[in-house]
């Protein structure tokens, strides 16, 4: 039962802008090595208190909207309580709350099963944290 529950953290350089970083080819290439055409789950997790993991649609402008939507709610001004780092960085602790740090999605026959336009993305409004880990986990 060795091979039932396999992880592995991924590195993920974002650099000191906000961004959105489509992770599908990297979950996809994880699953190839270790699903073997089972079934199961992949668990993405980010262990940061200022990232998150969203399924949207890349390519098309949705990740700019996404990062515009954020900032309508969540502006990079002074009324954060948590004032360290960049001005209006304690926006990016309440980011989790809207953009969790974690997802889970199912796996069959060791494929990812998302729908057409779904892209698993990293999202990062912390300018101030340049490199971001992804734990990938596959429960088969």
């Amino acid at each position: 039962m060795s091979d039932a529950f396999t992880t592995r953290v991924q590195h993920v350089a974002t650099g000191s802008r906000e961004r959105v970083v489509d992770l599908t080819r990297d979950c996809e290439a994880f699953l190839g090595e270790v699903a073997a055409g089972r079934d199961g789950l992949l668990n993405l997790f980010v262990p940061h208190a200022t990232a998150g993991i969203a399924i949207i649609e890349t390519g098309a402008g949705s990740d700019d909207d996404l990062l515009a939507a954020l900032h309508t709610l969540l502006p990079a001004d002074d009324r954060w309580q948590h004032r360290h780092g960049s001005p209006g960085h304690g926006r990016d602790h309440v980011l989790p709350a809207i953009v969790p740090p974690h997802a889970t999605l199912p796996v069959v026959g060791g494929r990812l099963e998302l729908g057409t336009w779904q892209s698993v993305c990293l999202v990062d409004t912390n300018r101030d944290n340049a490199n971001r880990q992804v734990r990938l986990s596959f429960l088969g």
